[in-house]
Formats: C-alpha cells, sequence, structure tokens
C-alpha cells in the first residue's frame, strides 16, 4: 500500500470535481486500513467510498482513505431467506444484480444506484418506494480511535429518511466494512406501484412481474431520467424530498392544485422537489457548466469544468427559489464537503 501526495480526486467523484488530497490512500484489507490509521499522517482522514453522494468544494487537506475492499458471501440460508454480507468496497449496483442472479429479493428497486455498499447505510439510499433499511440486518464497522471491530444493528443504525446514526453521533468514528442483507428466497415482496414501475410492466405485457422484471423496470425509468455520470457528472438526486404538514400541503394545492404529495401520516405528507424545481421554471436552467438537467429537475450536473463552488452556488440560488415561490425548505441529500 503506497501513501500518495496531492492526488486529483476528479477520478473519484461522480461530480467529476477536480480537486486535491493531501495525501490518498487505497485499502484492500482490513489489515491495511488499520495501518493507515496507526500511522501519524492519518490523524486527520476523509473516507471515501464510491464517491456518489458528496460535492468537493475544496481541496481536501486530510488523508483521503478510499475504501476498496472486497468480496460476497452468504453467511446463512433457510427456507425462506438467506443472509448475504457485502464488503464495502463491492459496487452496489453489481451486489444487486448479483442478488438478483441469485433470486434474492429485497433490493431490486434500488437497481442503478450509483455508489458502493459500504456508503448504502449512511446514507439510507432509498428508490422507488424501498429503502436500505428495509433488507438490512447489520453492518460491521471499524472504529478508527481503538481500531476493534464493532457490529452495528438496524435499531442502532437508527435509519432515517437518508439519515442514519452514522451522518450523525457516529461520523468520522466508525468506517464500515461490510454490510449483511437478510432477503427474501421465495414468496417475494414485490414493490411496483411507486413511480412507473407498473406502467413499464404493463407497457412490455408482463402480468407476473419478478425481482428481475421489476429491477430493468427501474433500470429503464432511471436510465430515461438521470444522467449516466460517466458522461455528466452528477451526483444523483441533488434534493431530500420536503416534508411539510398537511395545512401546508392544502395551502399549496390553493395556487398549485395540481401539486403531487405522498402521505407520511395522518399529520405530514412529502412533495417531490423536483416537481418544485420544475414548477419553478429551473429544469434546464444553467449557469456556465453548472446546471440542472434537462430530464429530471432534482438532478444538477457539471456540463465539463464546474467547480464545487459553481454547482453549490446553484443550488442555493435553486434553494431561494423554492423558498421564494412556494415557502417550502429543500435540503440537500448530497454532503457539501
Amino acid at each position: 500500500m503506497k501513501i500518495l501526495s496531492n492526488i486529483s480526486l476528479k477520478p473519484y467523484n461522480t461530480f467529476g470535481i477536480d480537486v486535491k488530497a493531501r495525501h490518498f490512500a487505497e485499502v484492500t484489507s482490513l489489515d491495511e486500513l488499520r495501518e493507515v490509521l496507526k500511522n501519524s499522517y492519518a490523524s486527520e482522514l476523509f473516507i471515501l467510498g464510491g464517491g456518489s453522494n458528496m460535492l468537493l468544494t475544496k481541496d481536501v487537506q486530510k488523508t483521503v482513505v478510499y475504501i476498496n475492499l472486497k468480496g460476497i458471501e452468504i453467511l446463512e440460508e433457510r427456507e425462506n431467506d438467506v443472509l448475504v454480507k457485502a464488503m464495502a468496497g463491492e459496487n452496489w449496483h453489481e451486489f444487486v444484480l448479483y442478488c438478483i442472479d441469485h433470486s434474492f429479493g429485497g433490493l431490486e428497486n434500488l437497481s442503478l444506484i450509483p455508489g458502493k455498499v459500504g456508503t448504502a447505510p449512511i446514507q439510507n439510499i432509498g428508490a422507488y418506494g424501498v429503502e436500505l433499511k428495509d433488507s438490512f440486518e447489520s453492518c460491521t464497522t471499524l472504529d478508527v480511535q481503538t481500531l476493534q471491530l464493532r457490529t452495528f444493528t438496524r435499531e442502532e443504525c437508527r435509519f432515517g429518511y437518508r439519515d442514519s446514526v452514522f451522518k450523525n453521533e457516529a461520523k468520522g468514528r466508525y468506517i464500515i466494512t461490510s454490510v449483511n442483507f437478510r432477503l427474501s428466497k421465495k414468496n417475494h415482496r414485490l414493490n411496483t406501484s411507486y413511480g412507473s414501475i407498473d406502467q413499464f410492466l404493463e407497457e412490455k405485457g408482463i402480468k407476473t412481474p419478478t425481482i428481475a422484471s421489476v429491477s430493468e423496470a427501474v433500470i429503464s425509468i432511471r436510465q430515461s431520467k438521470l444522467p449516466d455520470p460517466k458522461e455528466l457528472g452528477n451526483s444523483g438526486s441533488f434534493f431530500k424530498n420536503p416534508v411539510v404538514s398537511k395545512e401546508k400541503l392544502e395551502k399549496l394545492h390553493k395556487e398549485f392544485p395540481e401539486a403531487p404529495f405522498y402521505v407520511i401520516d395522518e399529520q405530514q405528507v412529502k412533495i417531490p422537489a423536483g416537481w418544485l424545481i420544475d414548477r419553478a421554471g429551473l429544469k434546464g436552467y444553467r449557469e456556465g457548466d453548472a446546471g440542472v438537467h434537462t430530464k429530471q429537475a432534482l438532478v444538477l450536473v457539471n456540463y465539463g469544468n464546474a467547480t464545487g463552488q459553481d454547482i453549490l452556488k446553484l443550488a442555493e440560488k435553486i434553494q431561494q427559489k423554492i423558498w421564494d415561490m412556494f415557502g417550502i425548505e429543500i435540503s440537500p441529500e448530497v454532503n457539501i464537503i
């Protein structure tokens, strides 16, 4: 393992932002990870996974530790379900496809989400009516202070909407090294009602969907709406969908009766942030190389040479416009660094 200096992080973040890391280390084993943590240059760390849920706005004056631990293992297999362990450096989408190929159900709605397995619990990634926590059983972490392994159960992770203990009390203290998922082997509970999945299946003439056909639908829908980070720098959904009171929804519907929403409970609803941005006339809006995607207003993109500050400035402008127009505050889903 080599410790490199003054390394560009452009290949390591899906926005394609060209900032530099003071030090950079790629780790492929727990021993290498512990070695990095033991050394003096690791007094300040920046843990990097898939680089898919962050916006880098400046050079990183820390030791960047790129987690590239690999491996998938079946820990336990029963008649109806299976416990699968995936190391933190596994590509998320490839892991989902592995599960589908083995007829393991539960993650199919999370197909084509960029990033790696190890960062997925931090964000409690979700899409099309499913969240990671629905199939999550536990994760193994390395304590950066004691260098000891610790297991977090689902309850201990305190999952919320795009949130977890790793974004709050445990932030910076633990590095996720592997994640265990409890997945179904038969009688899969398919979720096809969210988004356009049912419509896709109907158009394809699929009357009895499988986890593979649901995954195919999700991939097709995402590809039709979301740009490929390899072709156009982006971090997927940039903003969280805001949660508002039903009273606020009633006021919104007086002026915008077409405003969509999803019921959370008796008091709260979720408004699609993409609809708010689109309705504000910002879909396709562009300032230099920083822009709002032409097909999905929830996605901010780097058309080539935008800096992190350029993207952040655009995001703040969007937030202000949504507040002025709707009186609703939208917050970034990505981590601003």
